[in-house]
C-alpha cells in the first residue's frame, strides 16, 4: 500500500474514534452497499449512518469538505437508498473532514450532506 493509502488508513481510523468518542458504535469499516464503498458505517442512536472521510493536507479547492462533489453525493445516496429498501428505517448519510495543518489536525462532522 502507498503512502496515499496508508494515510486514507490513518484517516478512517482517525474518523472513526472521533465518532465513537461523540457516541456512535461501528458497525464496518469500506463496507459495499448497492456497489458503493463506504468508509465507515456506525450507529448513532437508532440511525443507521453512512460515513465519507476525507483527509486533506493542503486547503487548496476547499480542503477535506471541497472535496464531497456532486456524483460522490449521488452514490451515497444511491447507497443510503439501499439500506431504506432493506428495511432499515433511518438513514443518514455523514462526512468526517479532517484537514491537517502545522498545527496538527482539524476534525469535523458534516451531517445529513445528503438528503432525500
Amino acid at each position: 500500500m502507498g503512502l496515499n493509502g496508508e494515510r486514507g488508513r490513518a484517516g478512517e481510523r482517525l474518523a472513526e474514534a472521533y465518532l465513537e468518542l461523540l457516541g456512535a458504535r461501528p458497525c464496518g469499516r469500506n463496507v459495499r452497499i448497492a456497489g458503493v464503498e463506504v468508509d465507515l458505517v456506525v450507529d448513532d442512536d437508532r440511525t443507521r449512518v453512512l460515513v465519507e472521510v476525507k483527509l486533506r493536507s493542503r486547503s487548496d479547492f476547499g480542503g477535506a469538505a471541497g472535496a464531497i462533489d456532486h456524483r460522490k453525493r449521488h452514490r451515497l445516496a444511491r447507497a443510503a437508498s439501499a439500506l431504506v429498501q432493506s428495511g432499515i428505517s433511518r438513514v443518514r448519510v455523514d462526512v468526517v473532514t479532517i484537514d491537517l495543518g502545522p498545527g496538527g489536525a482539524s476534525v469535523r462532522r458534516i451531517r445529513n450532506v445528503v438528503e432525500d
